[in-house]
């Protein structure tokens, strides 16, 4: 009598999670790889630095390679968007490790321009705020900065004036650009009724000018050296409101009494990042010409 041949065992496929108590355990288990894949990823991200240059330049050029590979990687649900800003934190950490990049911007946190600096280069960096955009120069001119970020144009106010004056007076060079979308929301610890005062850096009271006259006429405007210094003097004064950020409003308490006040919904500012040394050419890079 013949033998029956055996047959093959197949693996059976994990089926779905069906419960919360299933979901918790799977999302547990995805966490702790993560971690560890984070972890790994550090350490031959630390061993390649040790066997190749890495300099700032060439740092600079992998991590914008980097970014664009994860982007084109990801299938969903989470936005292009979203997956720039968790890598660009998992590469600001691990280059923390090696050598944290010393960036200098226009001041003090909590500001547009500190916002842009994150999202360029990562909360691990060695961010160093200053109080003028004259100063970030001066950061990158005394050799106490690898890059700057300073405000080059807005979308409604046009050029910003005191950088272009700085680089007729220093030869650094652009290599690389953030624009930012610009959403300015009124915060205060009052009720709108009963503010009395709306205070901000000048930009961001004119490019709200429109609201602010529609909706608090009797109002009067106090111009600060920032949003983040407006937002700061608001949340000890009643009857007073800054514009400013979301940002602003958590680090300061402020609720957010109305949002996304700018009279331009397509608000957009664009930063510099200035450095002293050329970019890698990629056939995708912008140049630009001062006259």
């Amino acid at each position: 009598m013949a033998k029956k041949k055996p047959v093959p065992k197949t693996s059976r496929p994990r089926s779905k999670p069906s419960s919360p108590a299933q979901l918790h355990r799977a999302l547990e288990r995805l966490d702790r790889e993560l971690v560890k894949g984070l972890n790994d990823r550090a350490k031959l991200v630390r061993q390649l630095a040790d066997l190749t240059d890495s300099t700032t330049s060439n740092r600079d050029s992998i991590d914008g390679d980097t970014l664009e590979r994860v982007v084109d990687a990801s299938k969903g649900p989470l936005t292009d968007e979203t997956m720039r800003a968790v890598f660009r934190e998992v590469i600001s950490g691990a280059h923390a490790l090696i050598r944290p990049i010393r960036v200098a911007y226009l001041g003090p946190q909590y500001s547009y321009s500190h916002l842009a600096t994150t999202s360029r280069f990562g909360s691990s960096a060695d961010l160093a705020a200053v109080s003028t955009i004259a100063a970030v120069f001066e950061e990158l001119n005394r050799g106490h900065a690898d890059y700057g970020v300073v405000p080059l144009e807005n979308s409604t106010d046009g050029r910003v004036a005191d950088t272009l004056g700085m680089f007729a007076r220093h030869p650094l060079r652009i290599c690389g650009e953030v624009q930012l979308r610009i959403h300015h929301n009124l915060l205060s610890l009052s009720p709108r009724e009963e503010i009395q005062e709306v205070c901000s850096k000048p930009q961001a009271l004119s490019q709200c000018r429109d609201w602010l006259a529609k909706h608090l006429p009797q109002a009067r405007t106090v111009e600060m050296a920032s949003t983040a210094a407006a937002a700061q003097l608001a949340a000890g004064k009643p009857g007073m409101a800054a514009v400013a950020s979301r940002l602003a409003a958590v680090n300061y308490g402020l609720d957010v009494v109305c949002a996304n006040i700018e009279d331009n919904k397509n608000n957009v500012t664009r930063f510099a990042i200035i450095g002293g040394q050329a970019v890698r050419r990629t056939g995708h890079v912008k140049t630009g010409f001062m006259l």
